[in-house]
């Protein structure tokens, strides 16, 4: 399996017989083998994670299939191989099981199984507490997020894409933080960190459980 760095919260999964590409948003998409298929996700409508542009990808369109958050506005309602989904749902094709969790922002987070793993990308389901937010908002938003948590316990998750959002400030780390206390990761990559490649390095210095290192965007990671 190769990761690809896209750029924020962007990233390519490469597999034996599949792309995964997930909340494209900016950046340069690696060249793509053109005999396999290209499965991409959108979490949800806001700029940073989803881009129309993705309707262009140069690939053979009967090897591209589009899994969307129902929030996202269809270009052609005739399109093939369009798939919106609500929270808390699952869709399942041929080999692939994909299902869906409520974010605490906006659209889904996916959990998708596939060639016997399982691969999350949270999209916008993070722990969004802020300083400049009241005691009882950031109490609702943690009981919100540790609802969905509980949901995704039971999976073990093989690759895991998790916001690390350092405009949070003292708050920054908490949604990994309380994920990988419910939850058993293999991998996790941080993502949604705005650029902001040093609160990574913070985390890992910081924290028994390591992330991985991302550095630039374009960065390859083969697991």
């Amino acid at each position: 399996m190769k990761i690809t760095y896209i750029g924020h919260s962007g990233f390519l999964v490469e597999l034996e017989d599949n792309y995964l590409l997930f909340d494209y948003f900016e950046g340069i998409i690696p060249n793509l083998d053109q005999s396999k298929e290209l499965i991409v996700f959108a979490s949800h409508n806001h700029h940073d994670h989803y881009n129309p542009k993705i309707w262009k990808l140069n690939h053979p369109n009967e090897k591209t299939r589009y899994i969307l958050s129902s929030d996202i506005p269809l270009v052609d309602n005739k399109m093939k191989n369009v798939y919106e989904m609500n929270p808390n749902e699952m869709l399942q094709l041929e080999n692939i099981v994909i299902r869906t969790f409520k974010s605490t922002d906006e659209g889904v987070a996916f959990l998708v199984e596939i060639n016997h793993k399982i691969i999350y990308h949270a999209g916008d389901l993070n722990l969004w507490k802020w300083e400049e937010e009241s005691d009882a908002y950031n109490k609702k938003m943690e009981a919100q997020y540790l609802k969905e948590i509980d949901l995704i316990s039971p999976y073990g998750i093989d690759i895991a894409f998790l916001p690390l959002d350092p405009r949070q400030e003292i708050y920054t780390e908490g949604g990994i933080e309380a994920f990988v206390d419910k939850v058993k990761v293999n991998q996790i990559f941080p993502m949604h960190f705005w650029k902001d490649y040093s609160v990574i390095q913070k985390y890992n210095q910081t924290h028994s459980i390591k992330v991985n290192e991302i550095t630039y965007e374009g960065q390859e990671f083969n697991i």
